[in-house]
């Protein structure tokens, strides 16, 4: 078989799982976050079976701990949430008030400069464009939330999620070494060498940027709330999560929360600097501490690349979509790497002068 054929069934075959994965979306949601957990506490249950602990006892110890902890946590805060929930709804209006004040001096302005019907053809451009930009939104949400809980709901989530982690996270080793068992032979070293960069990068993401967002959802909490912002953890925990996302998740938490804290604090300057400073900590520590010694540069992608895996998730395979699109951008990342450096020592780079260079 030649070096195209099988590059064309690699090809044919990667087509294929990304269709299947579209036609399955709905139901993938339980599936994934369990491969994830499975992923992530894999150190730990290797790590308790060099102690002499059995797989299956080490990994029911492991899931039971995360899982009570998971509940006990969502137990605490669940009940502070709903009330900074409606908190921070209430606060809509005071801000919307707020900024009818900040630019009343501006559209006074406007009106004496601009024409009626100028004004007229602002306003509607206006309307049109906010229009267009909240369907989107609300469209890209509803899309994303329906596609991924669809089918099985959240039930699906609670009951089949612990299953799927508990026997992937059991199996984790004998599935590699089958699956290594199927490599193919005149490959194999090659394709070991990928997997381990790609597993690499997808530790450098799952395991590294999920203790990001866990320390920065800790310290925006405490923070906000310490600083006396009604829906302080509600918007710290949010902003955490929302730090998966480069420069647009924090230049959002940054906007609403210092927006709340201007609808709360009104012209209380000093306590809405505070707020501020919250974020331009936690940002700072971000960028300055926390991805470099959790993350490093393991990842290796743009983050215009990871904006652009997580709208195209979203769009394609919903909240699903979501979840994925980082990892799939990271071995994507990886793939391509290698490909390139393929390509630049091929004959198709260097057209015809490499052999003969090489025969010298």
């Amino acid at each position: 078989m030649s070096r195209e054929q099988r590059i064309l069934i690699w090809l044919t075959a990667l087509f294929a799982a990304g269709l299947l994965l579209h036609f399955l979306s709905d139901v993938l949601l339980p599936f994934i976050v369990g491969i994830t957990i499975a992923y992530f506490f894999d150190p730990l249950a290797d790590r308790l079976e060099r102690m002499g602990m059995s797989r299956t006892i080490a990994t029911a110890l492991i899931l039971l701990g995360f899982f009570i902890i998971a509940i006990g946590i969502v137990i605490l805060i669940f009940p502070l949430l709903q009330n900074q929930i409606v908190t921070a709804i209430k606060l809509v209006p005071v801000l919307i008030d707020h900024m009818q004040e900040f630019l009343k001096p501006l559209m006074a302005q406007m009106r004496a400069d601009f024409s009626t019907d100028t004004m007229n053809e602002l306003k509607q451009a206006a309307g049109n464009y906010a229009g267009t930009v909240f369907k989107w939104i609300s469209g890209f949400i509803a899309q994303i939330w329906s596609g991924g809980l669809a089918v099985l709901n959240l039930l699906s989530l609670i009951l089949i999620m612990p299953l799927v982690a508990f026997y992937l996270l059991r199996d984790w080793d004998l599935t590699v070494k089958k699956v290594d068992g199927w490599l193919p032979r005149h490959s194999a070293d090659t394709i070991r060498e990928q997997v381990r960069k790609i597993d690499e990068t997808l530790a450098g993401f799952v395991r590294g940027q999920a203790s990001v967002c866990l320390v920065l959802a800790v310290v925006y909490a405490v923070g906000l709330t310490l600083a006396g912002l009604k829906a302080g953890l509600l918007i710290g925990i949010a902003a955490g999560a929302l730090a998966v996302i480069p420069y647009i998740g924090a230049a959002v938490s940054f906007i609403i929360g210092v927006g709340l804290a201007i609808a709360q604090f009104h012209q209380d300057w000093v306590s809405i600097l505070i707020v501020a400073g919250v974020f331009i900590l936690g940002q700072t520590l971000e960028s300055y501490f926390l991805t470099p010694k959790l993350v490093g540069g393991r990842v290796g992608l743009s983050p215009i690349w990871i904006i652009f895996a997580m709208l195209a998730g979203g769009s394609l395979y919903g909240l699903s979509g979501v979840l994925i699109a980082l990892p799939v951008a990271a071995v994507s990342g990886v793939l391509v790497r290698f490909a390139l450096a393929q390509y630049l020592e091929s004959d198709l780079y260097h057209g015809t002068s490499k052999k003969p260079s090489a025969e010298k």
